[in-house]
């Protein structure tokens, strides 16, 4: 189809609507947009106006460019948050502070310490799986992805362990976006930020602890020690804090419960992974790819730029939907389809490209594959017993609560 540089084949289709992730029903809207406009204007929604980039190549075209889109003038989501309550951190700036920050955490997920934390790893798991009900009704998100992710990150920051479940908390109320639903945690971004400066409170004494100490390795002596992020007010902190909770909780304790829904309604991948163990980090890579953990990031351009052959203005929003990128036939092969024996597994786009990949990806690769290590060890008889109940996020595709019962 030939269509002339900013002309639309068809009416402006808006993909930002959070309940179309609730109810899962994306997909055909993303299929036809990669198919008739893949680089996409929508002139008005509920976020104002912006580019919906769908494409895989189109996706790493923006990611990688970083002076043509940056992550610092509008943020990273494409709700806009007002200045008075903004949370800054690294994954919301531009180089060069984006890279000094950056620099000071990135220690504590390199391959020495993430081989220091394997066996700890194992063992919370072990504990986890061991204590599950048999023949019985439970809660997998409860039970198992947010128990393991919440031990983890209570690891990281070398959190007090018995308040270790506050940092789901936080996790949880940062990323909260549902303020008309039934039983909202907050009603807006306002009451969310007084609610989140007892976090900043917490980790307040936790920091004047540690910078009076010699310098340990957990994420907030890390931090205070740093000339990077020693010196951060409120929102720099606050944004900090929520960035790596977030970052720690969210991508893994998702895909935790997505791989074993996707496992459930894929018999012969469950049969496949049963006979060769040793596909274990291919089905994590699959299952990250498959669960976009991170629906969209944003970007705004500092000048004018051209993508699949439209023209964007300076200063125009540009979503990149991960969760399209991540369904491009054209890159990935029968891309929806959940393949655990995939010749290129970790060919996705879930922890994003360039300066701005995930930092912790390497964390998160590892607690996936040790949990079904030990579930593939213990042949655990997992029965999915319903769908599971998804987050009301554009931003977030999270599972609240999955139904499942170990047949002994």
């Amino acid at each position: 189809m030939n269509v002339p540089m900013n002309e639309s084949p068809f009416p402006p289709l808006d993909v930002s609507d959070p309940e179309l992730y609730r109810s899962d029903a994306w997909p055909a809207l993303f299929a036809r947009l990669r198919g008739e406009d893949p680089v996409h204007f929508v002139p008005d929604s509920e976020f104002g106006p912006y580019w919906a980039v769908t494409k895989y190549d189109d996706i790493m075209a923006v990611e990688l460019d970083p002076q043509t889109y940056s992550s610092e003038r509008g943020g990273i989501t494409i709700r806009d948050i007002p200045d008075e309550v903004r949370r800054d951190s690294f994954i919301r700036m531009d180089p060069p502070r984006h890279t000094a920050e950056r620099k000071t955490v990135a220690p504590i997920v390199a391959p020495g310490n993430l081989k220091n934390m394997t066996d700890t790893i194992r063992e919370r798991t072990a504990y986890a799986l061991d204590g599950l009900p048999m023949n019985e009704e439970f809660d997998w998100v409860d039970r198992v992805s947010i128990e393991l992710t919440t031990m983890m990150l209570a690891t990281l920051f070398d959190f007090p362990w018995e308040d270790r479940h506050k940092l789901t908390y936080w996790s949880d109320l940062a990323t909260f976006t549902d303020y008309d639903g039934a039983n909202p945690m907050v009603r807006d971004e306002f009451e969310k930020f007084e609610k989140l400066k007892e976090m900043v409170a917490y980790f307040k004494n936790l920091w004047d602890e540690r910078i009076d100490q010699p310098p340990k390795f957990d994420l907030i002596s890390m931090m205070a020690h740093s000339p990077a992020t020693r010196d951060m007010d409120t929102h720099k902190f606050m944004g900090q804090l929520t960035l790596l909770i977030v970052g720690g909780n969210d991508t893994t304790r998702n895909s935790m419960s997505g791989g074993l829904w996707y496992l459930s309604q894929n018999p012969r991948e469950w049969a496949k992974l049963r006979a060769k163990p040793d596909l274990v980090p291919s089905l994590v890579a699959e299952t990250i790819r498959f669960q976009s953990p991170i629906i969209h990031m944003r970007r705004q351009t500092t000048c004018e730029a051209e993508l699949g052959g439209k023209r964007i203005a300076e200063g125009e929003k540009v979503i990149m939907w991960y969760i399209s990128g991540n369904r491009d036939g054209e890159v990935i092969e029968r891309a929806d389809e959940f393949i655990i024996d995939r010749d290129k597994p970790r060919k996705h786009l879930s922890y994003g490209a360039g300066i701005h990949r995930c930092v912790g990806d390497r964390l998160a690769d590892l607690q996936l594959a040790i949990l079904w290590e030990e579930i593939l060890k213990r042949d655990l008889k997992i029965e999915v017993l319903g769908p599971p109940e998804r987050l009301m996020s554009n931003f977030i595709r999270g599972i609240r609560h999955l139904p499942v019962r170990l047949v002994g």
